[in-house]
């Protein structure tokens, strides 16, 4: 795979199909130090190692492919990627619509060099449309996509979802794109151009709020509504998150039925609980804003982990809200699943980097190197791919094409 991608919109993608074997390539520009992706050389770094190799973000999404540089402002460079693309099943990008065919490899350039070629973009907005020149970030592609008028504290403005929502969803998507290119391709023989947008990929969240919409004709956020802590149901009450005991320290409670909440009440304990109100789930949603309450002062003193396990003991849906570091370092499952795999990286040394979140028992996935750093495999795929000596190459690096 001959891989523009940065970013997790993209690089997470190509990063999924490498730890499922793919050998992916990525291009990167010498002269702005790779920095066509503009997480290469940012926070969060690991100790106090710092520089275009050191960051994080970078390092996670690009562990397991190759790089190499390539000048494209040279007539040479030009030259090579084509030779390169020759050599590929794909290539995959991630570039504001248009900036492929200013460099001379749109979808028309590349099957001129390879017929068969699946070329995969993946904007934030899309190759056409109104939107097409927009500039994409995040939480930019989350206000257009709809998401972020959904979130929120009652009566307080939108808070939107954080950063990579957008980016995680996007980039499922371009993976599943990708090898349904190419199966089409091995069926056929054809290759082709898939389009993707993460704004389009967003409004696969909605869910219910869409369906909501379409059937009943009711907007996704009105006064005083949707409470983010809660999960705005007419199934199912009370349904949500409540602070606990410290800093910022959370439960999420869910009850299905109304033998969840005879379950619920008898773990509680509190006199309150007896409530003919909360027998049935009428009367639960009709005082849901007092019931919450009540649960939220049950839970205000106790510890996260102990409510939990007090009420999965009991029979009634319930877990700790736990932050990422939690999640890594002191969640048994995650040790498990084996989700976060520790790469050695030539320039920042051993690092943890996040894997798939699934265990396939013939073909599992694997991460076999860490994030290249910028121009690590010149060598390798000029030479070893394409064919170039090492006098070729030592010229090329020399008059600055890599």
């Amino acid at each position: 795979m001959c891989d523009f991608t940065g970013q997790l919109a993209g690089a997470g993608a190509t990063k999924i199909l490498a730890q499922l074997g793919a050998e992916v390539i990525r291009i990167e520009d010498p002269v702005r130090q790779g920095r066509w992706d503009i997480l290469r050389g940012t926070q969060p770094f690991v100790g106090e190692h710092r520089g275009i190799e050191a960051g994080g973000s970078f390092n996670n999404h690009n562990a397991g492919k190759l790089g190499i540089t390539l000048n494209l402002r040279d007539d040479r460079a030009k030259d090579l990627l084509r030779e390169l693309v020759a050599a590929s099943d794909a290539v995959t990008e991630n570039f504001a619509a248009g900036v492929m065919e200013r460099l001379g490899f749109g979808y028309e350039a590349l099957r001129a060099v390879k017929p068969d070629i699946v070329y995969v973009s993946n904007c934030g907005f899309g190759a056409d449309g109104p939107y097409a020149s927009f500039r994409s970030w995040g939480p930019i592609a989350q206000a257009v996509s709809g998401l972020t008028f959904q979130s929120g504290l009652p009566d307080l403005p939108p808070a939107g979802w954080g950063y990579s929502f957008m980016d995680h969803t996007g980039a499922y998507y371009m993976a599943m794109a990708i090898l349904m290119a190419l199966y089409h391709r091995r069926r056929t023989g054809e290759g082709q151009w898939v389009d993707l947008a993460c704004i389009e990929a967003a409004g696969t969240l909605h869910g219910a709020a869409s369906l909501d919409f379409t059937v009943n004709d009711r907007p996704a956020r009105r006064d005083g509504l949707p409470n983010s802590n809660r999960c705005q149901s007419p199934a199912m009450a009370p349904h949500g998150i409540w602070a606990c005991d410290g800093d910022d320290q959370w439960v999420a409670i869910a009850v299905r039925n109304d033998g969840d909440w005879e379950r619920l009440a008898e773990a509680l304990g509190e006199p309150w609980a007896a409530d003919e109100r909360w027998v049935r789930l009428a009367g639960r949603l009709a005082h849901e804003d007092e019931l919450e309450r009540r649960i939220g002062e049950w839970t205000a003193h106790r510890d996260k982990h102990e409510v939990a396990e007090l009420l999965v003991a009991a029979g009634v849906p319930a877990a700790p809200v736990l932050r990422p570091s939690e999640r890594i370092d002191s969640d048994p499952r995650t040790s498990d699943w084996g989700m976060w795999v520790t790469v050695p990286h030539s320039e920042v040394g051993d690092t943890r980097v996040e894997g798939l979140p699934v265990r396939l028992s013939e073909t599992d996935w694997a991460i076999g190197r860490a994030a290249p750093c910028l121009g690590e495999d010149n060598q390798y795929v000029l030479g070893e791919v394409l064919g170039h000596s090492d006098t070729e190459i030592a010229q090329l690096e020399a008059d600055g094409v890599i």
